[in-house]
């Protein structure tokens, strides 16, 4: 089989340039991309320009790995698949762009599981509150049988669903006080902070139950709903804070880790459809190597980004054992609403990965 080490120099010079360029903005020591291997799929079967949407901005482990999931296309079809990357909510929030995946108005996009329930409500299982206490318990769920089986269940909806990154610990920030408790939330004597979730029902049970005022909002609209006082505040992990400037409007973060949910990658239909056999084959092996190089990268980057954060004025909270504990007992009547509705057989099957991993 042919291969072009030329365009393979130029494929990792471009992504090594874009990592140190990357690494010299003020950022953590980040991986390089790992090297491309495999195949070169030498006969013309076509050409295809790839359009990606993201929520999030350049800087994000996101936007890197998705710019090394392009360097694969390009380099392993001798430039015949391309990929264009429109990051910052350009083309839409996560919901937009997944009909527009639909409508074949758009290729790809990577959105976090809780708004991608409205196609396969299974999914919602990762909004529950406490369910992944470890990182590596998160990766023993998303690559086992039970998580990519709900991947399967996009078919027939218009979407084509791959493999699941890291989005991460979703972390509490405000403008208003310094949360270590449940009380913190509610305000008790004071109103509950006004709190922006995910279009996600049982994102919106969590804040209910720790009596915040939770508000529903698209995520390209929360830095400006903070600014002009519209909302006290918003969850999200902390690299997605940083590369996000929240830190500009918000002046408390509390170390919560209340919520793990991944992002997915996903294609149309109609465009995978567009696609010859091996192109399909060599898209889905990409996917999966990009969301392995997103979780490396997003590990690396969030205890950063949460010294950042202070560096840059926030006051973030540790919270202990002990107040961990208080706000899973607060959260405690979201299971019992919502692990029936979806499935309680999941619930169970996830929880034993879970504690198998932990007694590894």
């Amino acid at each position: 089989m042919h291969f072009s080490l030329h365009k393979l120099t130029l494929a990792i010079t471009g992504a090594t340039l874009f990592a140190t360029s990357f690494a010299h903005a003020n950022t953590p020591d980040l991986s390089d991309p790992p090297p491309i291997e495999g195949e070169v799929i030498t006969e013309d079967l076509g050409s295809h320009n790839i359009r990606v949407g993201l929520g999030l901005a350049e800087t994000s482990p996101l936007y890197i790995s998705t710019q090394h999931f392009g360097d694969i296309l390009s380099e392993r079809t001798e430039g015949r698949l391309t990929v264009d990357v429109f990051p910052n909510s350009q083309l839409g929030d996560d919901a937009q762009m997944m009909e527009m995946l639909q409508t074949g108005s758009l290729d790809m996009t990577i959105p976090s599981t809780s708004p991608a329930t409205t196609y396969v409500e299974e999914l919602a299982v990762f909004d529950l509150p406490f369910l992944l206490p470890s990182r590596e318990a998160a990766i023993a769920v998303m690559e086992s049988d039970v998580a990519l089986d709900l991947l399967d269940q996009f078919d027939g909806t218009g979407i084509k669903a791959f493999a699941y990154h890291e989005n991460g610990y979703r972390q509490l920030t405000n403008s208003v006080r310094a949360v270590e408790s449940p009380e913190d939330v509610a305000g008790l004597d004071v109103s509950g902070l006004t709190i922006r979730t995910m279009e996600n029902p049982v994102q919106l049970s969590i804040w209910e139950a720790l009596g915040a005022n939770p508000t529903p909002m698209a995520f390209g609209e929360v830095f400006s709903a903070m600014e002009q006082g519209v909302i006290d505040g918003q969850e999200n992990p902390w690299s997605t804070i940083l590369t996000s400037n929240f830190h500009e409007v918000q002046d408390y973060g509390s170390e919560t880790r209340h919520v793990y949910t991944p992002f997915i990658i996903m294609m149309s239909e109609r465009t995978w459809d567009r696609l010859d056999p091996a192109y399909q084959e060599l898209v889905e092996e990409a996917a999966r190597e990009a969301a392995a190089y997103e979780i490396q990268l997003a590990t690396e980057y969030d205890d950063w980004a949460r010294d950042q954060l202070e560096e840059r004025g926030m006051q973030i909270t540790r919270l202990d054992d002990d107040q961990i504990a208080a706000f899973q007992e607060a959260v405690q009547p979201v299971y019992d609403q919502w692990a029936p509705r979806i499935g309680e057989d999941l619930v169970a099957e996830i929880q034993q990965i879970v504690e198998d991993t932990m007694n590894d």
